[in-house]
């Protein structure tokens, strides 16, 4: 490049950088910081993100930041409460939950979550009740859902009966829905009615995805019921299609229960 053209070259640069600095102050609206429940709601997902990563500490500084920003939006407070809750900060979870309750009490969601908070923190007759709200919300598109959560909430109790009660709801809306199911083989297994766990392993298998969980339920069905043959084949599944599970831990470990 001759000296001309690099003096022409310099000179279109210079236009282009006055002409930025020109606009950038005639046009400053351009530049404007974006809304509060915009910054929150990014935020509130970052913060669920570092989450899933176990990322503890960053997703604590994201969520305060969402907080700091939009204090009144009930997602952003329950989801504070749910990594508060994952922190072991117990008091920072509760005003978490019960603000966010507080500001979506007429969101079937919102209501589905803070019951399924008021069951693990030893509330279960008020998450039971609240999940049985939800169920009959016409609000909400998944009652089979509450439902389950309630059958949970009650089994952590020892109430077997109204647990089952829950799941066959469940099963009633949605047929063969893989967690309501599971519960169920769970339960008969508990109960001491292996045959009953193994036909509900069976079936759930001939519509449903395997799991873990499920195959691990199949393990200890055929093991009570002295079919080692059946049980070492569910646990070969096990251990090929989920290696890293609890459950293949468990199987390497020795843990027959």
């Amino acid at each position: 490049m001759n000296s001309g053209s690099q003096k022409m070259l310099a000179i279109v640069l210079g236009c282009c950088l006055v002409a930025c600095t020109q606009t950038h102050e005639t046009h400053p609206q351009k530049f404007k910081k974006a809304a509060p429940e915009v910054i929150a709601e990014t935020d509130m997902q970052l913060a669920i993100e570092f989450l899933r990563e176990g990322k503890m500490t960053e997703s604590r500084d994201a969520i305060e930041r969402a907080l700091a920003e939009n204090p009144a939006s009930a997602n952003v407070q329950m989801t504070a409460g749910l990594i508060y809750e994952r922190l072991n900060d117990a008091r920072k979870a509760e005003r978490a939950y019960s603000t966010g309750y507080r500001l979506g009490k007429n969101d079937p969601n919102i209501q589905n979550n803070y019951a399924g908070y008021l069951c693990r923190s030893g509330k279960a007759p008020e998450g039971e009740k609240l999940f049985a709200q939800v169920a009959h919300s016409p609000l909400y598109q998944t009652p089979e859902v509450a439902l389950v959560n309630a059958g949970v909430c009650v089994r952590s109790t020892g109430d077997m009966l109204d647990a089952e009660k829950y799941f066959n709801q469940a099963l009633a809306i949605r047929p063969n829905m893989p967690e309501a199911m599971l519960q169920l083989g769970n339960i008969a297994l508990d109960n001491g009615d292996a045959a009953q766990a193994q036909d509900i392993v069976k079936r759930y298998l001939a519509v449903n995805v395997p799991t873990a969980e499920l195959l691990w339920l199949g393990v200890r069905a055929e093991r009570k019921l002295g079919d080692s043959a059946a049980a070492a084949a569910y646990a070969r599944r096990v251990q090929t299609e989920f290696p890293d599970s609890e459950q293949a831990q468990m199987m390497r470990s020795g843990v027959q229960r």
